[in-house]
């Protein structure tokens, strides 16, 4: 553990490329000396409430439709510690463990900020969770994201207190939270007045998820490139739509960008220069408008990263606590609409992308539309070749154009009335991370049948870059001869393009 990059969180600082880190538990994360003195700033405002005459929400009152229930002082631990088991109603399977160390980095940096009037020492037992790799078993159904991401959030909490379940590092069973504990060395706190409150408000398991899927739809998009460039030119197609000049008259940045990388992946091509006066005037959609369409995901994908990164860089409590006045401001910064809808648009834009993808692996296999033989069989109607892939990808785009409606337009009111519009970021975020592991398999399929159809191409030669990634894709994905079962091969191919390694290998930025 000593070995890890240290972090530290001041409630500010967070940015996307400390995602994947996180997710991996590779940092070791420690509250900033500065945040610290913010959040014991507001603890102060917090326990001189507590002493006071008036109501303050979540601090002396109960909770929703309770806020009129006035708590006595000697019920304010039992207060929180209710509220954590109450809202602790999750179901179906728990989230994965890269996106519950997100979820623990992020809630702990929403506290950091110094607006909720928890204790520091209870944000750092929250860190020691995510540092002894202590995983709460946090189930990925059952949250709204009205008053934030209430029940899983109150499943992470429950193991602060010694309830619920977790898991430790190399661990396969779930424990009771308080034997985790104990085998953890670290011993269960009491949550003092907001706490239990304060733990729980804000969307930090939608957020986790989204910026999961978010840091994969990045490199799937980078990959989608290089996999397209592979197949424009197992299809003969042309260059010409990518001009500069065209990009120019209709300035999206992505397109640009999209662009501009193909010319560098084909940059020498031999494919291209031996069919440049080959007659035909004009490539498919799918193949002329990849600058267009890639483009603009690349696009939408900055505005959820600025989305993201904004979220978990801000206070979501209700209420906010202002040390500077003194005051204790009850309000709605616990609501997921940012995230939600950015997840809504990430899986919109990755659905797409795919379904471009898919247009192209017909094109590859379909002898009419490619000149190739059909479905790459080297032995026609003896072998079927990749016809089961292409139905593959058909099945998996299809999913993911029913999963690509957005929640975010669903409202159910909650809590008698009191949560009257909510969010439904949590859902939109978890089927946004599920569309990009759809999608990762078509890209692999894509792969798969783009390489073998640049075989029977040889022995001319793509451009270096794309040549370079060719050869790393071959590593992991040999030529393999004959008909046999393409599961595990589209498995692995989804791999390379999760992993990066096409992008590695091509180094074009």
């Amino acid at each position: 553990m000593s070995a890890r990059r240290r972090l530290r969180l001041d409630g500010a600082s967070l940015g996307a490329a400390d995602f994947e880190p996180i997710a991996r538990g590779e940092v070791r994360l420690e509250l900033a000396r500065e945040a610290r003195a913010e959040v014991e700033r507001s603890r102060a405002v917090v326990d001189a409430a507590l002493a006071g005459e008036e109501s303050a929400y979540g601090v002396n009152t109960g909770f929703g439709r309770f806020a009129r229930v006035r708590i006595s002082p000697d019920q304010v631990r039992e207060l929180q510690a209710n509220l954590v088991r109450s809202h602790g109603a999750g179901v179906g399977a728990p989230l994965p463990d890269e996106v519950v160390r997100l979820t623990l980095a992020f809630r702990a940096n929403a506290l950091a900020c110094g607006r909720s009037g928890i204790r520091a020492s209870t944000i750092e037992r929250l860190l020691e969770l995510y540092n002894r790799d202590l995983l709460p078993w946090i189930p990925g159904q059952g949250s709204v994201g009205a008053s934030g991401d209430l029940a899983p959030l109150a499943h992470l909490a429950q193991v602060l207190i010694g309830e619920g379940r977790a898991r430790g590092a190399g661990e396969r069973e779930w424990r009771a939270g308080g034997e985790a504990l104990r085998a953890a060395g670290l011993e269960p706190i009491v949550l003092e007045a907001k706490e239990g409150l304060s733990l729980i408000n804000g969307v930090q398991a939608s957020s986790a998820l989204l910026a999961d899927a978010f840091s994969r739809a990045r490199r799937l998009f980078a990959a989608a490139d290089i996999i397209a460039a592979m197949t424009l030119e197992a299809l003969l197609g042309s260059l010409v739509p990518f001009d500069p000049r065209i990009h120019a008259a209709r300035p999206h940045p992505g397109q640009a960008v999209v662009a501009e990388r193909f010319r560098a992946l084909l940059d020498g091509s031999a494919i291209l220069d031996s069919h440049r006066d080959c007659g035909r005037v004009q490539d498919a959609y799918s193949l002329r408008c990849i600058p267009q369409v890639h483009g603009a995901g690349r696009d939408a994908l900055d505005f959820v990263e600025r989305t993201l990164v904004t979220e978990v860089n801000s206070a979501t409590d209700n209420p906010l606590v202002f040390a500077e006045e003194g005051e204790i401001i009850s309000c709605g910064n616990f609501h997921g609409a940012p995230i939600g809808y950015a997840a809504d648009l990430l899986g919109i834009v990755v659905a797409d992308l795919a379904t471009i993808s898919e247009r192209r692996i017909e094109r590859l296999v379909n002898p009419d539309l490619s000149g190739l033989p059909a479905f790459l069989s080297r032995r026609e109607g003896l072998e079927s070749g990749y016809m089961m892939a292409q139905v593959t990808a058909a099945s998996l785009a299809s999913e993911n154009k029913t999963l690509a409606h957005p929640a975010s337009v669903d409202t159910v009111p909650t809590s008698a009335g009191t949560e009257d519009h909510v969010s439904m970021s949590t859902f939109a975020a978890r089927k946004a991370r599920e569309i990009v592991a759809n999608a990762e398999r078509i890209a692999g399929i894509e792969l798969l049948v783009a390489l073998d159809a640049l075989e029977l191409r040889r022995p001319l030669a793509s451009g270096a870059p794309l040549e370079r990634a060719v050869a790393a894709a071959r590593e992991r994905l040999p030529r393999v001869e004959g008909d046999r079962s393409l599961s595990e091969e589209i498995e692995e191919a989804a791999r390379v393009v999760a992993g990066g390694v096409l992008g590695d290998a091509a180094r074009i930025g």
